[in-house]
């Protein structure tokens, strides 16, 4: 009698058996490839077994260069015994190889009288047996999605303690891996704190742009043809970004790029399709104001202080007079205060500030 535990094992066995048969007949898609790993992850009986249709798989393809044991052969064997009950291969065979202590069967014929004369063995011979392709388990990574509405300001702690700040109408995309760290911004103006970790480099793509950080502070915004980079703490490595299919690589891996560093206090702007980029000093802390709801202009023209503070007001200032376009201002000015703004523009001489329900119209009286 079959005892419970022979029963179970030949049950692994059967489903090892038709495990190894659907891989085989063609490469598994995303899904068969979880479930496999997810079946072999359940009990060292499983892997033991399907190791064991590896090995009989390997020592059939063997068999079957003797003529003695071609499929052709066999089959009249078969035919031959019609009294012999067809019992299923899999069980015994694997047996035969675990009492073998799972080591390399010797010879071609030890291996085929483990189940001559069978049927089921005569039907496997005619198999298109392939070497089994490798079953990877998938890396396991973590995905995130942060962004910010217009005005809104954003601060999350990562998992490895890095910080990210998102300024107004930012999103990005995080990913995580044993070995990577990425981050994609997709829109707007994020601030990065980055905890160091040795071998598992910090990389931000942001437009044209790829920005390489270890232990470091920067802050990098999007606009429409460009990034710009700003280091405030330590040094970043910037180039080129890859196409979006290798971006899951290690630095330098299939994209040979060149990349040029970036010290505290220093500014690049890089402009698609262009090299080198522009390299420049700056105040770090000025430039990221915005940290604490403030921007900082230094004799700047009104056109571009204004569409500055448009990326928080509720309502967009026009500038009605072209004239008053290159108009210089200097100022701190609170990004959630507006009215404030308004009434610094209402104290310049021929200024005229007129509030309406869509819009601050600014013009010349």
């Amino acid at each position: 009698m079959i005892s419970k535990d022979e029963r179970v094992r030949a049950a692994i066995a059967d489903q090892a058996g038709e495990w190894f048969v659907t891989n085989d007949d063609a490469p598994l898609d995303a899904h068969q490839s979880a479930a496999l790993v997810a079946w072999l992850k359940e009990s060292p009986v499983h892997v033991e077994e399907f190791l064991a249709v590896s090995v009989i798989a390997r020592d059939l393809r063997e068999a079957c260069a003797d003529p003695e044991y071609s499929a052709e052969s066999v089959l009249a064997s078969a035919r031959a015994d019609d009294d012999t009950p067809a019992l299923p291969l899999w069980p015994r065979a694997v047996k035969a190889s675990r009492n073998a202590g799972m080591r390399r069967w010797l010879t071609a014929p030890v291996a085929m009288a483990a189940a001559v004369g069978v049927l089921s063995l005569g039907l496997l011979l005619l198999w298109n047996l392939r070497p089994i392709a490798h079953v990877s388990a998938p890396v396991e990574t973590t995905v995130l999605h942060f962004e910010t509405r217009h005005g809104e300001l954003l601060t999350r702690r990562l998992a490895d303690n890095s910080v990210l700040r998102l300024d107004t109408d930012t999103a990005v995309t995080v990913q995580y891996s044993k070995t990577a760290r990425t981050v994609t911004l997709t829109s707007g103006q994020a601030d990065f704190e980055v905890a160091h970790e040795t071998g598992r480099p910090f990389r931000v793509f942001a437009g044209p742009a790829e920005v390489i950080a270890v232990g470091t502070k920067f802050d990098v915004r999007l606009e429409h043809d460009s990034t710009l980079v700003t280091v405030v703490e330590g040094r970043v490595a910037v180039g080129a970004a890859p196409p979006s299919e290798n971006r899951g690589l290690n630095p330098g891996e299939m994209h040979p790029a060149q990349f040029v560093q970036l010290a505290a206090n220093q500014q690049l702007r890089l402009i698609a399709g262009e090299w080198p980029p522009t390299l420049g000093a700056v105040d770090a802390d000025r430039t990221t104001a915005w940290l604490h709801r403030q921007i900082a202009f230094d004799h700047v023209p009104l056109e571009q202080v204004a569409a500055e503070i448009n990326r928080y007001a509720p309502k967009p200032f026009v500038i009605v007079t072209p004239t008053l376009r290159s108009l210089q201002i200097s100022g701190v000015f609170a990004t959630d205060d507006t009215e404030a703004f308004t009434a610094f523009l209402r104290s310049l001489e021929g200024v005229q500030v007129d509030v309406t329900a869509t819009r601050v119209r600014v013009s010349q009286n």
